[in-house]
């Protein structure tokens, strides 16, 4: 019907026809939106492709889409607040507003505060069946935890019983604004790359090796090698051919190579 690891150059959505309902356990994808890239030309129907990631994604399955918005007569768009709004309606959960802040935003010049961020809207299936956190050191680790008051500490503490003076762990789940480097390099050579950590790091949160990971904007690749080196399977469908060879010629070192655990 499909086969995997592979990236299709065709329109996405006949990509998902082919794909069989609950199919795919995660989608990781930056789409182009508004007027902010451009895109060879081509454009894409968000409802249509929204409604089919719904169909084609398994119950407990998540969505990363990565999106931000244009400013138009001095008014942003509000496109991705929307887009977000239509994954609810589609049946998605909107399971996390995660935010992904770039270390060397593009500097402009207007009368408001520099734009360094673009949105990850975490949208799943019901409840996700997977979430590996990615877990960060504790500034106070290792110190004791007795900043609590006397009434804080006779509420949470006393009836379980816990020493009040615990020690504070080592590592902690990390906070959902992500900081990456963007920008265009020599390998990608595209407009607007996704961060391989991104995709990296995502594909590590909500996915388990062996399941398999959709990109329908696959662009350069980053997904879907960034998949191949974590041990899942991968999909991709790109519209440009200019595209498709460019992740083919990316990924291709690492077909033979033993993957990686990240």
């Amino acid at each position: 019907m499909i086969e995997m690891n592979r990236i299709y150059c065709e329109n996405n959505l006949e990509t998902m026809g082919r794909m069989p309902e609950g199919f795919v356990d995660l989608t990781v994808t930056s789409p182009p939106y508004d007027n902010l890239r451009s895109y060879n030309g081509f454009s894409f129907d968000f409802e249509k492709v929204a409604k089919e990631l719904y169909r084609v994604t398994k119950d407990g399955g998540v969505v990363v889409w990565v999106v931000g918005d244009s400013t138009v007569n001095g008014s942003e768009t509000g496109t991705s607040f929307k887009q977000a709004l239509f994954f609810m309606d589609c049946g998605f959960n909107l399971h996390d507003t995660m935010i992904y802040k770039k270390n060397n935003p593009v500097p402009l010049n207007h009368n408001r505060y520099e734009q360094c961020f673009e949105y990850m809207f975490v949208v799943s299936k019901g409840r996700p069946k997977t979430f590996t956190p990615i877990m960060e050191r504790c500034v106070t680790a290792g110190t004791l935890n007795n900043h609590k008051s006397e009434k804080q500490y006779e509420q949470s503490y006393a009836m379980k019983k816990v020493d009040r003076n615990i020690i504070v762990n080592d590592k902690k789940i990390r906070q959902n604004i992500f900081k990456y480097t963007t920008g265009l390099n020599d390998e990608t050579a595209h407009n607007a790359p996704m961060p391989e950590q991104l995709a990296a790091d995502h594909i590590h949160s909500w996915s388990n090796k062996g399941d398999l990971v959709y990109d329908p904007f696959c662009g350069s690749g980053t997904t879907c090698k960034m998949a191949h080196l974590q041990k899942r399977n991968w999909i991709g469908s790109e519209i440009s051919q200019e595209y498709v060879t460019l992740a083919e010629k990316r990924i291709a070192p690492y077909l033979q190579q033993t993957t990686l655990d990240l």
